[in-house]
Formats: structure tokens, sequence, C-alpha cells
């Protein structure tokens, strides 16, 4: 069973993948927000910024534009959801002998995909702009997990997202908030620079324990307790997320 639905999935992964390539303009989309409020940041209002550390605003930027990557690329898997849905592809798929969790999983994969690419986009313009790192090699894959769970966390919510719109707009709207999010946590400025109860709110939220692990990971820095804080958020996000998109998947095609 479990064999048979690695197979489907991987059969419909190239289908979304197929699409992608066709188009690459989503992953260059993706990835022009977050380039252009990296070169904004660092050479208009980064001289402005004191952050605090020895590192250049760009290294302490980038965690936040690789989040902020992610959140406007798992959009667009809830838009080809809902385009899915409203086509009837679930419905032919439903009549064809293959596993019904693997019409989710394709997306969830081809969301994995595309993000990465885009994320590696991203980094390679900072390197150009400046961004410099001595991590090591173990660094980085821990970085690079970090943000695959972050993908996989948001990625579930879009499916919630494009099986519950009514409308195409109403599909990708779910992610503003979650770009907006970085904004009013520590990958900007420093939280202490905040008014009481926004830097509380700052403090407090995911995406400040995640980028602050990602920057000390860059920067061959201890992470401390950050590390588990972000981890604990991601699992739990991950979990309900994917929670949610299983019951709201079995409640819409029966």
């Amino acid at each position: 069973m479990t064999t048979h639905m690695l197979g489907d999935t991987a059969v419909l992964t190239g289908r979304s993948l197929r699409h992608i390539l066709r188009s690459p303009d989503t992953i260059i989309t993706t990835a022009v927000t977050p380039i252009a409020l990296m070169l904004l940041f660092t050479f208009v209002f980064g001289g402005a910024i004191e952050t605090g550390s020895d590192v250049s605003y760009v290294d302490y930027l980038l965690p936040g534009i690789l989040l902020i990557t992610i959140a406007s690329g798992v959009a667009y898997t809830a838009y080809r959801l809902f385009l899915d849905m409203q086509g009837g592809i679930f419905e032919r798929f439903q009549s064809m002998p293959i596993a019904r969790s693997s019409v989710l999983w394709a997306h969830v994969v081809t969301s994995l995909a595309a993000n990465l690419v885009s994320v590696a986009v991203v980094i390679g313009v900072a390197l150009l702009v400046g961004f410099r790192t001595g991590a090591s090699v173990l660094a980085w894959l821990a970085v690079t997990g970090i943000l695959i769970l972050f993908t996989l966390a948001l990625t579930w919510i879009a499916v919630v997202a494009g099986l519950s719109a009514k409308t195409v707009d109403g599909a990708s709207a779910f992610s503003y908030p979650l770009i907006f999010l970085p904004f009013i946590s520590s990958a900007f400025v420093p939280t202490g620079s905040m008014p009481g109860p926004v830097a509380w709110f700052a403090e407090n939220q995911p995406v400040t324990s995640i980028v602050d692990t990602l920057r000390a990971l860059f920067a061959q820095e201890p992470v401390g307790g950050d590390i588990w804080i972000a981890l604990a958020w991601l699992v739990g996000i991950l979990l309900v997320g994917y929670a949610a998109a299983i019951a709201v998947y079995r409640r819409r095609i029966r």
C-alpha cells in the first residue's frame, strides 16, 4: 500500500512539476519580491538601522528574507489546488485506482521543490550583494532542514486554503499575513527597539525564534534554546496544518 502511494505521488508530482517548468515565471515571481525587499533594506534603510551586532545588515536580514520567500511561494500551492478543484481534476483522479492522499502529497512535494529553488535564487543574489557566512556543512544542513520544515508547515496550511477557497483571490490571500509576520519579529530590527506590546508579540511569535536560529547558524554562533522553540513551533504548525488539510480534503472529496 505504501509503495502504491509513493508511486502515485511520484507520478502526480511529475505532472505538477511539468506545469511549473512550462511557466517558470512562478518561481521568478516568488523570488522577485523578497529580492526587492532585500535590496531596499540593504542599500536604502540598512545604513540607518542599528542591529546591535557586528554583522553586516545583509547578513542580519537574510534569514527573514528567506522566510518571506517561502511564505510568498506557498500561495501558488493554494492557487494550483484551487484550480484543480474547480477544473474537476480531483473527481477524475477519484475515478482512477490511485491512493487518495497522493493527490495532496504531490502538491506538497511540488511546493517544497519550487520553494527550495526560489530560496537558492535569493541566497545567490544575497551573495552578490555582500552576504558572507563561515557556516559549516552541518550548519548548512541544519539551515536547510529548518527551511524544509517551515515550507512543509506553511504548505499544509496552503492546502487548507486551496481546498476551502471560493475564489482564486481567496485561495492565495491567506499568505498575506504570513508574508507580513516577519516584519513584526527580529527579522529586520532587534525586538528591543520596539514599543512594549509590539516587542512582546515579536518575541513570542514563531518567526523570531526561527530567524534567530538561522542567523546564529550562519554566524557560527551558539543557537541556545532558540532552535528548540523554533522546532516546537514548526512541528506544531505542521501537525495542525496536516490534520486540518486531511479533514477538509475528506469532507470535500467523498
